[in-house]
């Protein structure tokens, strides 16, 4: 429970038709595993207690009887089970027979709610014996004990504030306006779902898109565990395809006929945070009951798996049609500028590294878009005290691939006398280094004045997180391509690129990816890079998994903390995630300022740090909550 993490399970029994007394043993049996294993939500299929397919045999008092004492006895079983549980039974009430579920929880019984739509078309048949949820709840008694019933029924945890918990059943997703709708309104959470789903061609695809989606509607999660083996096969078959899904992603499912029980840890506080971003959320929760019950707090076991890369798709199949789409969209943004300024050339400063590789593929595109020739593109390779032969030659060979109009112009003189003219004695400090990084955006400036021209940003989304830019040097451009592209999806375009072109391009291209990130604005040692850029500041596969866990997600450091031990388990040990992760936080708040004024660029995902779009921040905030907490770990 601990960061908001609640683990839940979707149980399909073994089940047989109209034997109530069995099947009640079942679902206790799977019960205690669920139980054992943690789950503190657990849901069971629709009328699991008779068997959905029971058919004329519901209106038999028998049936009906022995389904009541079947839920007894699996009242009885919660009783020492800390955790909310959901089961499908008929129940008649003032001569109406309802489909329900009942929420159990402790010995106790804490509501009934029954289905709002009933099936009556193709295969299905319920109007036949049961009646639709009544508009208001009310009260009924069970065992003697007042129990609410009804369809508007919230089930609030006291002990983790983020959690709250509604259901439907099974028919009730299918329509066009679910009862999930207003549950979540009313503030739900977590929506489960009791289903009997009979099983053709082509539903399950249809199914877990529909669940998927229906989570990702409502900022939360949907449990939906469904019948299976067991029900009859007289004209029917269940498949048992129980999912749960978070947010649009399915975080477990089952496989088709083979009765499982499936877990997964809902992350309840990233589903609060993503909820109190969006305004289109009324709270309206008129006519609910609220049920409370609470939760012994205890560390859930993660066993879901967060990615390396959260910029990058994991789906090798997403991953060329993902690229693409992103190049586009940069060549979009850079063919609009250029034509709303009537640029005649792109100015951009090659350096033979990552960025400014892309920042010129991306330029070639963006030209070709403008009917411009390439040699409009204007690369500028501007050596200095850190360039070292590698890095040049790439650039300029580069350059001379894509068709770029090639221009060297070595800075080390002027860099030089400027140091000397402000009284600099020669140290290899900040000064030294950044004069290098504004002279080189002063002569990009300047060209594109000569030329009428369009000075190209490279810096990428990490390097503005960290800070890791010269102030008014490579931190300002005319428009920035990269400006929400972190540092581990930079590469992935690039190797996209290399894959798909010429051999020459494909080798220069290969060898940029294999070159050390650096500035290069110290001296080389013996003809190599001295000055490395992860070395100084950290892996950037760190570096972007903190980003996208504390800006996107909302999460403080000791999750994020947590997420990348278990994510990175075998690759860096504890303390050096600890460390990066403070100079992350430090960096961070201390170089706002940066960003306050960053140029324009077009966003590409879910997190942009530009003060016009998504991440708007004092330039003087005080990371004092964030490291303490980091110190703490």
């Amino acid at each position: 429970m601990k960061h908001g993490f609640i683990k839940a399970a979707a149980s399909t029994p073994e089940i047989r038709v109209a034997d109530c007394g069995f099947n009640a043993d079942s679902i206790i049996n799977n019960l205690k595993e669920c139980a054992d294993a943690g789950a503190k939500i657990i849901v069971f299929p629709e009328l699991c207690v008779t068997g959905y397919t029971s058919a004329d045999l519901f209106y038999q008092e028998a049936l009906q009887a022995a389904a009541l004492s079947a839920l007894s006895k699996i009242r009885k079983a919660t009783t020492n089970i800390n955790a909310l549980v959901f089961v499908g039974l008929p129940l008649r009430i003032d001569g109406k027979l309802y489909n329900t579920a009942a929420a159990l929880y402790e010995g106790r019984i804490l509501a009934v709610i029954p289905k709002s739509y009933l099936p009556d078309y193709n295969q299905f048949y319920e109007k036949r014996y049961f009646a639709e949820a009544p508009s208001k709840n009310s009260e009924i008694y069970i065992e003697g004990q007042r129990v609410v019933f009804g369809t508007k029924v919230l089930f609030k945890c006291t002990t983790m504030p983020e959690l709250t918990v509604a259901a439907e059943i099974c028919e009730d997703l299918w329509v066009m306006s679910p009862p999930s709708v207003a549950h979540a309104q009313a503030g739900a959470s977590v929506i489960v779902n009791l289903s009997a789903s009979s099983e053709i061609v082509g539903k399950a695809d249809f199914r877990r898109n529909l669940v998927s989606m229906q989570s990702a509607r409502l900022v939360g999660a949907y449990i939906y565990c469904d019948a299976g083996e067991g029900e009859s096969t007289t004209d029917l078959v269940f498949s048992g395809h129980s999912m749960i899904a978070e947010n649009g992603k399915i975080l477990a499912e089952a496989a088709l006929f083979k009765n499982q029980t499936i877990y997964a840890e809902i992350d309840t506080q990233f589903l609060a945070h993503e909820k109190t971003k969006l305004q289109n959320y009324r709270a309206e929760s008129e006519g609910y009951e609220i049920i409370e019950f609470s939760l012994t707090p205890a560390e859930t076991s993660l066993t879901r798996e967060y990615p390396k890369y959260p910029f990058v798709p994991e789906d090798k199949a997403e991953v060329q049609s993902r690229a693409e789409l992103i190049l586009t969209m940069q060549a979009l943004g850079l063919k609009k500028r250029i034509k709303h300024t009537a640029s005649k050339t792109a100015v951009i400063g090659v350096s033979g590294g990552l960025d400014s590789a892309l920042a010129l593929l991306v330029a070639a595109r963006a030209v070709d878009m403008c009917g411009m020739p390439r040699s409009a593109i204007l690369g500028i390779t501007m050596p200095c005290f850190g360039t070292t032969d590698r890095t040049l030659s790439n650039a300029e060979r580069l350059c001379e691939a894509v068709g770029a109009t090639l221009k060297r112009v070595d800075i080390s003189d002027s860099v030089t006398k400027h140091l000397a003219d402000i009284g600099h004695k020669g140290a290899h400090d900040a000064a030294y280094e950044n004069a290098q990084a504004r002279e080189r955006t002063q002569v990009l400036m300047d060209i594109a004045n000569l030329t009428g021209g369009l000075v190209v940003g490279t810096g990428d989304l990490s390097e503005l997180a960290l800070g890791w830019a010269t102030y008014n040097g490579d931190q300002m451009s005319m428009y920035g391509v990269n400006a929400s592209v972190p540092k581990t999806l930079v590469k992935h375009l690039i190797r996209y690129e290399a894959e798909h072109t010429d051999s020459t391009l494909k080798g220069i291209l290969y060898d940029i990816l294999d070159t050390p990130i650096s500035p290069e604005l110290l001296p080389p040692e013996e003809g190599k890079i001295a000055q490395k850029t992860e070395e100084l500041v950290g892996p950037y596969t760190l570096h972007d998994f903190f980003l996208y866990y504390m800006v996107r997600c909302g999460f403080p450091p000791s999750k994020v903390y947590r997420l990348a031990k278990l994510t990175f388990k075998g690759d860096y040990d504890c303390e050096t995630i600890k460390k990066w992760l403070t100079v992350f936080i430090r960096r961070f708040f201390s170089q706002q300022f940066k960003r306050s004024c960053m140029p324009d660029g077009v966003k590409i995902g879910s997190v942009s740090l530009s003060p016009r779009s998504d991440w708007r921040m004092p330039s003087d905030a005080i990371a004092g909550v964030w490291l303490k907490e980091a110190e703490e770990l």
